[in-house]
Formats: structure tokens, sequence, C-alpha cells
């Protein structure tokens, strides 16, 4: 029987819309969050006494998003579906102190975040975007999606070996331009608040970087294939909010369907919203206790969950076929990879292959299998951490792509939806 709630193209139409309206993790749970209210979950705070009553809620804390469905007929020990994915994306961010230049020159001083191909942010047109902190507390959005920064690239005429291997240093070469004319402490800030319209007296604190501007976009002759920024992991949240909505309203479901956007796995998710921290944990009792539970039910909803770890992977590429494992090819539209790593990298074993499998048959959706070249080191995702911290049985997928971790990524056009709906069978139980 195949899921009554499916995606088509129109689902990668709004994926683009996503992607460029998200150009930070706080951004990203904004939107994200929008969406959930429009399907009619609420917000609840950390700080504040939680109840047992059925619906849509969602949490935010910084850059990260926990959003669940409590159906009717949910007792306290029903178990959870899952649906984990990040928000953040390697990029280049400000430091604390910004305003900097030589010879002339303003700039703006950043740090690297993440594991990013630094090459892939030269001579790129580059906006502005993050959050500024005011001395009450609370945080502002802000968004400068316009040409205002550029890592410029040193000409060939003063590096004759540049095409023969460029060499990056991160302090020395990534330190991007914004202007001409004497450094003055305090002007990016002053203008990221006007952007932000608050006073820039006001702004105590900030969580700011740097994003490509140019726009998401098809490609191909035939369109088939999609380009566009922060596609690890936006795709895996996109489809995961747009799943749950699908899900959420369903009196008959056997499972309290869950999403968990987390940040900072792009630099090991060691932060009190990343999957290391104790958001999702804390979450999921609460959701137990609120009900009525006591531990045993809550170990009893822990036993019985399980949880689909979505991030992009490699998908094999034409230029460079030997660095794949030689019969593991994933392909752009060949549906959702299931990701495997024996030495646990990846958390997917057999009993989570038989229930990813079930899910895209359910939805009529093909999928395939990545597995790393022996010879060449595994990366590894929130799958692993997911399993181990909270004893929830979990399953490493994603979406197949090419030039992960550049500032512009690639993947197949049909591949977003069709993860969508094996995330809405996958929930639905």
């Amino acid at each position: 029987m195949t899921s009554t709630a499916r995606f088509d193209r129109g689902h990668t139409d709004d994926l683009m819309t996503f992607l460029a309206a998200s150009p930070s993790p706080y951004h990203a749970v904004a939107n994200s969050a929008e969406r959930l209210e429009k399907a009619g979950f609420r917000k609840v705070e950390e700080t504040a006494a939680w109840d047992g009553t059925t619906g849509g809620k969602y949490v935010i804390r910084g850059g990260a998003l926990i959003a669940w469905f409590v159906p009717e007929g949910a007792t306290a020990h029903t178990p959870y579906r899952i649906v984990g994915a990040h928000t953040d994306s390697p990029n280049l961010r400000v430091k604390p102190q910004p305003d900097m230049g030589a010879r002339g020159w303003r700039q703006v001083a950043v740090e690297i975040y993440g594991g990013t191909l630094l090459n892939t942010w030269l001579d790129r047109d580059l906006g502005l975007a993050g959050r500024l902190t005011l001395r009450d507390g609370s945080h502002h959005l802000v968004n400068v999606d316009r040409a205002v920064l550029r890592v410029p690239q040193l000409a060939i005429h003063l590096d004759r070996q540049a095409n023969d291997g460029l060499k990056l240093e991160r302090q020395r070469h990534m330190q991007p331009i914004w202007g001409l004319g004497e450094v003055h402490e305090g002007d990016l800030i002053r203008f990221m608040a006007e952007e932000a319209g608050v006073d820039a007296e006001d702004v105590s604190g900030w969580d700011l970087m740097v994003h490509a501007i140019e726009a998401p976009a098809y490609l191909g002759r035939d369109r088939e294939l999609v380009a566009g920024p922060r596609m690890d992991n936006l795709i895996s949240v996109h489809a995961g909010v747009a799943a749950l909505a699908a899900v959420a309203g369903r009196a008959d479901l056997p499972y309290i369907p869950v999403l968990a956007a987390f940040d900072h796995e792009e630099n090991g998710s060691e932060a009190d919203t990343g999957a290391q921290g104790p958001l999702l944990g804390n979450v999921l009792e609460r959701s137990v206790y609120a009900r009525g539970g006591a531990y045993e039910d809550r170990a009893r909803a822990f036993a019985g969950s399980i949880c689909l770890s979505s991030d992009v992977g490699h998908a094999v590429h034409p230029n460079y076929a030997e660095r794949h494992d030689p019969t593991h090819h994933p392909r752009p539209n060949g549906g959702p990879i299931l990701k495997v790593n024996v030495n646990q990298r990846y958390a997917t074993d057999g009993g989570g292959r038989a229930v990813f499998s079930a899910a895209c048959e359910k939805a009529g959706v093909p999928f395939q299998f990545f597995v790393s070249n022996n010879d060449m080191p595994c990366g590894t995702t929130i799958g692993p951490i997911t399993a181990a911290r909270h004893g929830i049985s979990t399953v490493d997928i994603g979406v197949a792509c090419l030039s992960m971790h550049s500032a512009r990524e690639l993947c197949g056009a049909d591949d977003p939806y069709l993860l969508a709906n094996a995330l809405v069978a996958f929930l639905e139980g």
C-alpha cells in the first residue's frame, strides 16, 4: 500500500525557496517553525511547564528545532519515530572583533567553520546573515542578501603554479574585503544593526556568517539537476518539516512522529544545540512525563523508537570514480541512499535496513546503498551519536550529491521529493 501523502517536483521548487531564505541555521529554524505553525503546530518554551495535550508542538533553541506530533490515543509509553537532520553548513563566520584591513582595503575577520572547501568561496559575491543579540537578551535575525563581501583570489600572473595545486592559508588568504579606506572599530556591527533595524548601541553579541548570494537553480539540458547552497543539510531539514506536517493530524498513528534538526553537526555536534547535547533526550523525556508517564514508560518508549538520521552523501563523481567503492555508485535521481559502515561511522544495521526498505516500498520510492571505499576515511553523521546517547535504534540515510561542503552543491532534482515521500511513509509507521 503506497503512502497517500506524496510530493513531486513542486517540493523541489519549494526546497529552492527554502534554501535561499535560510542563509544561517537561525533562519532555517525560523522558516521551519513558520511552516509548522501553518500545519497547526504550536511553540512551547523549555522554561514553561508542559502539558500532556495532543497535537503538534515544537521547541527552538538557537539554531536547533525539535518538533513532534502527539496523536489521539497516544499513551505515556508510545514510541517515537524520529527524523534527524542538521541546520548548519560549512562556511566563514565573523570573529568577535570583525573590523580589519590592510593597504587601504577594509576587510572582515572570519573564522573557518566546519570542513569547507575553501577555494569555492573565492571570487564569489557574498552576503552576511545570522543573528544579533541585544542587551535585553533578545535575538534579531539579519540577512544582507546582496554582494557586500568577496574573497579575492591572487591573479595567476602572481602565482604561476596556481593551476598545479592551489594552497590557501586559512588566516592569510580567506579574509574577505568589503570596501576601501580606513578601518574603524564597530563599522561592521553598525552596518548589520542598521540592516536589522536595531540600535547598534544595543547590540551586545552576534552570530554572523558569510553566504553566497547566487540563487539555487535547475541545471542541465533537461533540468534534471539542482545546484544551490547549504544542501548539506537543509535538503533533509526541509524534507523532514514537509513530512512531519504531512502526517500531523492523523489519529491512527502508532508512533509519535518527531523532527530533530540540530545545529553544529559540521564541527562535531558538541554543543547544547548539537546531537551530542541533551536537547533531544530532554524533549522526548518531558513529553513522556507530561503524558503522565514514569521512568518505566520512558524506557519502554525509547526501546521501541527508531530514528532515521538523514544527511547528504556522495554521489559517484564521473571524474573521480576511483575514489568511490567499486560496487556502490549512488547516482542522482536514483532515490535516497542507505549509508552503511561496519565501524559504526554510520549507525545502520540489518534491522535498520529492513525498516528503511519497508518505508521506501510503501512510498513507491527507489533507494540506493552508500559504502565508502576501503582506502578512504569514512565520514560520519548524527546517527551514531543519537544511537549511543539515547539508546535508540538509528538508520543513516540521505540524498546523493556532488561538491559536498562547497559553497554551492549539486544533486538530482527528483531526489529531494523522493526523500520526503520516504520520510512520510517512515513517520506513518
